[in-house]
C-alpha cells in the first residue's frame, strides 16, 4: 500500500493552516498616547502645573490619572513634561504673567457711576416731562457706560453663548432693584394706577440709592477681580500641585468676595445718606453678590451656571409680580396667597432678598468648586 494513501479511519486532514498570532499584548506604555494626544499642550507649557492645569480643562481628573498608574495628576504632568524634548538653550520664565492694574480699566469702571450719579442730579433737578426724558436719556448712558467697563481689564469676557440670556437678566434684575418694591406694592394693594414719577414718596416709589451704590460698584469690583486674577496666578507659580493650589485659592476668592461687599455696603450707606433714602442694604447687597459672582464665572469661562443661575432669580420674581395679578381672576385668589404671605411677613424687599440671596448662595458655591481649579486660572484651560 503506497505510503500516500490514507489508513482506514483515520480522518481526512485539510491544508495546513497559518499559525494564528498571539493576541496582543496591552501597551507597556500608557502615557505615550496621551503625551501624543496632547503633544501640543506638553511642548508649549513652561512648567508641568500648567501641563496639569490643560489636563484638568480636558476633564482628567485624579482617578482618571490612576489609569495611567499615576497618583494624580500633577505627577502625570509632571511625568509628561519630563519626556517631551526641549529644545538646548534659555528656556522662558516658569510662571503664568501676572496681570497689572491698568489706568484704562480703572476709569472706564468709573463710567457707569458717574453716568448714574448724573442721572440721579438730572432728575432731582427736573420736573414733568423733562424728567422723563433725562431719566430715559440717563438709563441709555448707564447702559453704554456699563458695557465699555466690562469690555475691558478683570471684568472683561471673551464673547460666547448664553451672552443674549445673561443680558436679559441682569437688565431684569437691575429693573427690579429699581421698581420693583414700589411695583410689587401697589399690584398687591389693587394698583399700579400711574406710571413712576421718579420720586421716592411718589405712588410708585423708586429705589434710587440702592441703584446708584449697583452702578458705582463696577469699580471695587473689577479691583476685586484683578487682586483675584493676579493672586491666583503668583499661587499657581509657586504651587507644587493642583491640591496645595486649590487650597491656596479658596482663601483668596472668599476674602475678595468679602472685599466686594463691603466696598458695596459703604456704598448703599454713602448713597442713601447723601440722598436721603433708605440704603436698602439686604435686597442690594444680594443682587450686587450675585452679578459679581456670574461675572466671576463668565470672565473665567463657565456661562452655562451664571445663565442657569440669573434666569431662575429673574423667573422667580417676574412670578412674583404675577401671579397676585393672576389671583384677581375668579376662583384664582390662591395663586397670590404665597407672595401675599411672605410681604405680609417680611415685607415686599423679601422677595428680591430671597431670590437674589439664594442665587448668590447657589453661584458661590459653585465657584468654590470651579475658580479653585487650576485650569481656570491657566491660559491653556478650555472654555466651558
Amino acid at each position: 500500500m503506497s505510503l500516500s494513501k490514507h489508513r482506514a479511519g483515520e480522518p481526512r486532514t485539510s491544508a495546513a493552516k497559518p499559525p494564528t498570532p498571539a493576541p496582543r499584548r496591552p501597551s507597556g506604555d500608557p502615557v505615550k498616547a496621551l503625551l501624543h494626544r496632547h503633544r501640543d499642550l506638553c511642548e508649549r507649557a513652561v512648567d508641568a502645573l500648567e501641563i496639569a492645569a490643560g489636563l484638568e480643562a480636558e476633564g482628567i481628573t485624579d482617578r482618571t490619572a490612576a489609569r495611567f498608574r499615576h497618583r494624580d495628576v500633577f505627577s502625570l504632568a509632571e511625568e509628561l513634561y519630563a519626556r517631551v524634548p526641549r529644545a538646548v538653550g534659555p528656556q522662558p520664565e516658569p510662571s503664568l504673567p501676572v496681570p497689572r492694574a491698568g489706568a484704562k480699566w480703572a476709569l472706564a469702571s468709573l463710567l457707569p457711576g458717574l453716568a448714574a450719579a448724573g442721572t440721579v442730579a438730572g432728575t432731582r433737578l427736573t420736573q414733568g416731562q423733562p424728567r422723563l426724558l433725562v431719566a430715559v436719556a440717563g438709563i441709555v448712558a448707564v447702559a453704554l457706560a456699563t458695557r465699555v467697563a466690562l469690555r475691558t481689564g478683570p471684568l472683561a469676557a471673551r464673547r460666547g453663548a448664553h451672552g443674549p440670556r445673561l443680558a436679559a437678566c441682569t437688565l431684569w434684575l437691575l429693573g427690579y432693584a429699581l421698581f420693583g418694591d414700589g411695583l410689587l406694592h401697589n399690584v398687591l394693594t389693587g394698583g399700579p394706577d400711574a406710571l413712576p414719577d421718579g420720586a421716592p414718596g411718589g405712588a410708585w416709589p423708586t429705589a434710587t440709592a440702592p441703584a446708584l451704590a449697583l452702578t458705582l460698584s463696577p469699580a471695587p469690583a473689577a479691583w476685586c477681580a484683578h487682586l483675584l486674577t493676579a493672586g491666583a496666578r503668583r499661587r499657581l507659580a509657586g504651587s507644587r500641585g493642583l491640591g496645595d493650589f486649590t487650597a491656596a485659592v479658596r482663601p483668596l476668592l472668599l476674602g475678595t468676595f468679602a472685599l466686594y461687599l463691603g466696598a458695596l455696603a459703604a456704598l448703599l450707606l454713602a448713597c442713601g445718606k447723601v440722598l436721603g433714602e433708605p440704603a436698602a442694604c439686604p435686597q442690594a447687597l444680594t443682587l450686587g453678590a450675585l452679578l459679581l459672582l456670574a461675572r466671576l464665572l463668565i470672565t473665567h469661562r463657565h456661562r452655562r451656571a451664571p445663565a442657569l443661575v440669573l434666569g431662575a432669580a429673574a423667573v422667580t420674581q417676574a412670578a412674583a409680580l404675577a401671579l397676585p395679578l393672576a389671583g384677581r381672576l375668579p376662583h384664582l385668589g390662591f395663586l397670590a396667597t404665597p407672595v401675599r404671605t411672605l410681604t405680609d411677613t417680611l415685607g415686599e424687599p423679601a422677595v428680591p432678598a430671597l431670590t437674589c440671596g439664594i442665587a448668590a448662595l447657589t453661584l458661590l458655591l459653585h465657584a468654590g468648586r470651579t475658580l479653585t481649579r487650576a485650569s481656570a486660572h491657566a491660559p491653556t484651560g478650555a472654555p466651558e
